[in-house]
């Protein structure tokens, strides 16, 4: 099959010395393209997750590129910011004096597209055109193309899935002439999750939630033969956009955000998805749908095209001219049940001979005149996209080919393409997570058998290790109370160190104990997207139902019982870690155990290294919503040991009730991985650490910044609820305790949850108020402009039923007079942002609107120019943090 690949692409042996020489040319090309860009030295050590998330002075910056080696991190900085102009390249530079106008440089494109193929120098002109200056915009898809080939594997995935929030066209074959071989990103996309509604009718039972990994949908590519009047981005992203209004998913030439020819990116495979949103007369097409998009010739690129009419249900050829060379291709597809469908342009190439080789091909690819369109550029452009709609839309009513992503690489793989998963460290973790989860056939079954020391031991266990603490702080306690307290605590800790770790967290331990840090990190995402896969119950409903999901005010509450039920996770097997390690210190404090005789004293070390990776770690227990104490300080006193000089620390908290976009905001703002999304994830507060560069550190005062995420521990409980407002209270009071900054995240109302009003209270006695912020976001209605993000607004009305009540628990008297003291209530002084909706359009095929993230930018700025300027509490280092920890 190859040598029948190399006759088809390369022709006769007229051309064979110029062949040979072509991928040298390439090598020397793409090299010249890293240089430009500056990524020549990642290309040993690849470009991590972790170096592009990094704090600098840029970050507080909202700067344009002016040199092409800008462009890289400018790509990066806005597409964590899920920025919808990240793809433009133009620069801004301080003197343009050669800069030539954007219609020249179109029409200079123009000419070198529609050369005369017969013409062997015109092809030579063309494959080999000047490499972009730095006066010139690089082609934002050959930036692409150089920045994934530069990354490593969790640097791809990451991109790849901001690229899917801002609805950008995704890569799936990706070229590197360098080293002669085509990548199929399969791991790039594991993780990505879509929403749609099936038709009809819209409800709880039409919604579904899936992987684009694993689900199978009909898949419809667009390519080019030759040379074509017609451009297949722009056709593509007028049949995937409803209404009037068209988003660019493909980008293309006239877009004029990078205008220069591909250098590198050539032989590139997009893909993108239709989503259907439930409504008949908005959704162009009732089911999912996917369509690709192959960058340059198919001559040129013929094994990329052999994979698209393996994979694809129909595939359309645009094309100007059908040759002699073209017609060989395309015979050789003979054996091919794809079905094929030609667009051509009367006003270009050869018209006698194209119908006389459509005449052959006819019975060849068995498709008839219906499969042969033409397209008149001055024509109705919409009638020609409904056109091609409603031939997609007879291919999906026919029984048709069905593949989902893992089907396509499989293709790819006896294709002779490279699949990035197959790497022997990717493989060995899969091995690992699929030992551990083959085991798990009921969720809370699994829980109960094998993760023993949570559940009842847990809560009894935090339970009295409360009860104990607030003794600490009674004016007389009874000795024999503290004594039968320290016995009983004592009792379930020597229950639970009777226990062994089961197998399945044996084998978890060795996943996270590996010494290679790759095969750790894959570990790792496997894990989180095995468990996901098997965990139950897990909720797949619409995301207004969700919203209802909240806790019943009033009458008598369960601590323990959770707000929604909340699925087996990485954290309940770090959690179980943590256990082992509280009750084994535990028994070593009380002296029932020699410190000789620890098992489990390396198990916090294992638990920072974590942390150092970019996994979100728990702070509080999000089952018995309490911090298990000697497990989190053990940890921090493993990250400073491993931070050594660098261990000043600025805390950052994020308190809002559930779904109020917190976690999305933090997430946008910093590049973390906290959990989102319609399945309301676990319930506990997670902290995630973020590096400040060194070369920025001693501006901003501190070498990380440690962002907790208070997740869905405030239910928003009013203080009829008794004990549930009590502990959301007190969490809140711990959570802003501990930070020098808190963002206070609300939605659709301008009331502060009672719960955290209450800890406002509590600390302002104590001297300890962090720098606050307020974000009001706009959840639902994405089409009323709101204020812009600085306009003040009176955050409390005069006293309400909540003020009044949060005063009163802290028996102050007059509620409203002590409230009113604070000083976030004073409108001169209030740290107001309104942030405007998340998506642009309707979900699912909305993007992110560009006005979020530019108000997420700003905030961002601002709180790392509070922490810059001293307006936050005195930054502490991880020391003073854990004697802060044992205090609140």
């Amino acid at each position: 099959m190859e040598g029948d690949d190399c006759e088809f692409r390369y022709g006769d042996g007229a051309n064979e010395a110029q062949d040979n020489d072509f991928p040298t040319v390439e090598r020397s090309r793409f090299q010249e393209m890293l240089s430009l860009l500056g990524l020549e030295t990642y290309q040993v050590q690849k470009l991590s997750l972790q170096d592009s998330l990094q704090i600098s002075f840029d970050s507080m910056k909202n700067w344009a590129p002016q040199v092409p080696k800008d462009l890289p991190w400018n790509f990066l900085r806005k597409l964590q910011a899920l920025n919808a102009d990240a793809r433009n390249t133009t620069m801004v530079l301080d003197v343009l004096p050669d800069a030539r106008p954007v219609e020249k440089e179109s029409q200079m494109e123009e000419e070198i597209i529609y050369w005369d193929p017969a013409d062997d120098l015109a092809a030579d002109i063309y494959s080999f055109s000047e490499l972009p200056t730095p006066d010139t915009p690089v082609n934002p898809l050959d930036l692409l193309c150089a920045l994934l080939l530069s990354s490593d594997s969790f640097l791809q995935q990451e991109i790849v899935l901001k690229m899917a929030l801002c609805q950008f066209a995704l890569p799936l074959v990706l070229p590197d002439s360098e080293n002669h071989y085509h990548t199929f990103l399969l791991w790039a996309m594991r993780g990505m999750v879509r929403t749609w509604w099936s038709q009809p009718p819209r409800g709880v039972g039409s919604f579904r939630e899936d992987s684009v990994v694993s689900s199978r949908v009909p898949a419809f590519a667009f390519v080019r033969m030759d040379v074509s009047s017609n451009s297949k981005s722009q056709l593509l992203n007028a049949v995937l956009s409803a209404g009037h209004r068209q988003w660019d998913c493909f980008w293309h030439r006239d877009l004029h955000l990078g205008t220069n020819a591909r250098e590198i990116s050539d032989g590139l495979v997009e893909i993108s998805w239709f989503f259907p949103c439930g409504k008949e007369d908005v959704d162009v097409f009732p089911e999912p749908v996917a369509f690709l998009n192959l960058r340059g010739d198919i001559g040129s690129h013929w094994l990329q095209f052999k994979l698209l009419t393996e994979i694809s249900s129909a595939v359309f050829i645009l094309t100007d001219n059908i040759s002699k060379k073209e017609y060989k291709l395309l015979y050789s597809m003979k054996e091919s049940t794809t079905k094929y469908y030609f667009i051509l342009s009367p006003y270009r190439g050869k018209r006698n001979t194209n119908l006389r080789f459509l005449n052959k091909l006819i019975p060849v690819l068995k498709i008839d005149h219906s499969h042969v369109l033409v397209k008149v550029s001055s024509t109705d452009s919409d009638s020609f996209v409904k056109r091609i709609r409603a031939i997609v839309g007879n291919v999906l009513r026919a029984p048709c080919r069905r593949l989902s992503v893992e089907d396509m690489a499989h293709v790819a793989r006896k294709l002779g393409l490279r699949v990035d998963e197959d790497c022997e460290e990717c493989q060995k973790a899969k091995d690992r997570m699929e030992r551990i989860t083959r085991k798990i056939k009921d969720s809370d079954a699994y829980r109960r058998d094998e993760l023993r020391l949570q559940g009842d031991p847990w809560r009894k266990a935090a339970q009295v290790e409360k009860e104990f603490c607030q003794l600490q702080w009674a004016v007389d306690p009874p000795e024999k109370h503290r004594a039968e307290l320290r016995r009983r605590l004592l009792e379930l800790r020597m229950q639970q160190n009777g226990h062994d770790p089961s197998s399945g967290v044996q084998e978890f331990i060795s996943g996270i104990s590996s010494p290679s840090p790759s095969e750790k990190q894959y570990f790792l995402r496997w894990m989180e997207w095995g468990l996901a896969r098997v965990a139950q119950p897990r909720l797949r409903q619409p995301p207004e139902t969700l919203l209802t999901l909240r806790p019943k005010h009033g009458g008598p509450t369960d601590l323990g019982e959770p707000l929604w039920p909340e699925p087996l996770g990485v954290e309940h097997f770090l959690r179980e870690m943590g256990q082992f390690y509280e009750a084994e210190s535990c028994l070593v404090e009380a002296g029932r155990l020699p410190a000789g005789q620890r098992r489990f004293a390396h198990f916090p070390g294992l638990a920072s290294e974590l942390l150092l990776t970019g996994l979100p770690l728990e702070l509080i227990d999000g089952s018995t919503l309490s911090m298990p104490v000697r497990w989190v300080t053990g940890l921090l006193k493993e990250l400073h040991t491993r931070l050594e000089r660098r261990s000043r620390l600025v805390v950052l908290s994020a308190l809002g009730v559930p779904c109020t976009g917190k976690s999305t905001l933090l997430n946008t703002m910093f590049g973390l991985r906290f959990a989102t999304g319609r399945s309301c994830g676990p319930r506990g507060a997670f902290m995630q650490l973020i590096t400040v560069a060194e070369g920025f550190s001693q501006d901003l005062g501190c070498d990380h910044i440690l962002v907790i995420d208070s997740g869905g521990l405030i239910g928003g409980a009013l203080t009829s609820a008794g004990d549930r407002f009590e502990l959301e209270a007190s969490l809140a009071t711990l959570l802003m305790g501990l930070s020098n900054v808190t963002v206070i995240s609300l939605a659709e109302t301008k009331d502060i949850p009672a719960a955290i009003l209450h800890a406002f209270l509590r600390l302002e006695k104590t001297g300890h108020m962090p720098n606050y912020q307020f974000v009001y976001q706009n959840l639902h209605d994405v089409s009323v402009p709101g204020p812009r993000p600085r306009d003040k607004r009176q955050l409390l009305d005069p006293p309400g039923d909540l003020s009044r009540a949060a005063a009163q628990m802290e028996k102050q008297g007059d509620g409203f007079r002590a409230l009113a003291g604070l000083a976030f209530c004073d409108p001169e002084k209030q740290h107001i942002w309104h942030i405007p909706g998340l998506w642009h359009g309707a979900p699912p095929m909305a993007a992110v609107s560009l006005a979020y993230s530019e108000a997420i930018f700003e905030l961002k700025r601002c709180l790392l120019e509070n922490i810059r300027n001293g307006l936050s509490n005195q930054n502490k280092n991880i020391q003073q943090l854990i004697e802060l920890v044992r205090r609140l």
